[in-house]
Parts: structure tokens; C-alpha cells; sequence
């Protein structure tokens, strides 16, 4: 199991096109992939359930990987998430 806590820095936060990236990411892999914030819980595949933990700008969300693939999975999420899921160019 990989875990790590990254912070969302676009100025929109996890907002629906962020949250689709991240669930498409996420699916593209056969770990399961979990995001916490606070005392909420998300399954980073879904969008609805990222949409969910009300992420705006500055929030820290701790991801879990775990899995066969969950090397790749955790430097992919974590890589779209510091490239502010292409946004703020």
C-alpha cells in the first residue's frame, strides 16, 4: 500500500473537469485508489464520490493506493495533481 498527501493548488479546487481527470486516471489502473479528506472518504475512480469531498483550492487530500499497479497509479495522480490538472496555464 502507497500512501501520500498532496495538496490541490488550481484555483478551482477538485472541481467536475478536475475530478474527471483524476477518475480517469484512476481507472485506468487495477489498484483501488482512495482519497481522504478530513473524516470523508472517496473512491478516486468515481467522479461523483471526489465531487463529494469539497476540495476547493489549498485542501490536502491523502490518497491510498493499493495493488499490483500501485507504483504507477500513485506517480500518475500524484503528477496530474501537481500540473493543477492542466489548468492555470
Amino acid at each position: 500500500m502507497i500512501k501520500c498527501t498532496v495538496t490541490i493548488e488550481n484555483k478551482l479546487g477538485l472541481h467536475a473537469r478536475a475530478a474527471t481527470k483524476l477518475a480517469r486516471v484512476a481507472s485506468r489502473y487495477n489498484s483501488s485508489a482512495q482519497v481522504y479528506k478530513d473524516n470523508k472518504s472517496a473512491d478516486a475512480k468515481s467522479i461523483i464520490s471526489l465531487l463529494m469531498l469539497e476540495a476547493p483550492f489549498g485542501t490536502s487530500l491523502t490518497f491510498e493506493f493499493d495493488g499490483i499497479d500501485e507504483e504507477i497509479i500513485s506517480v500518475e495522480v500524484q503528477q496530474l495533481i501537481e500540473d493543477k490538472f492542466g489548468e492555470d496555464s
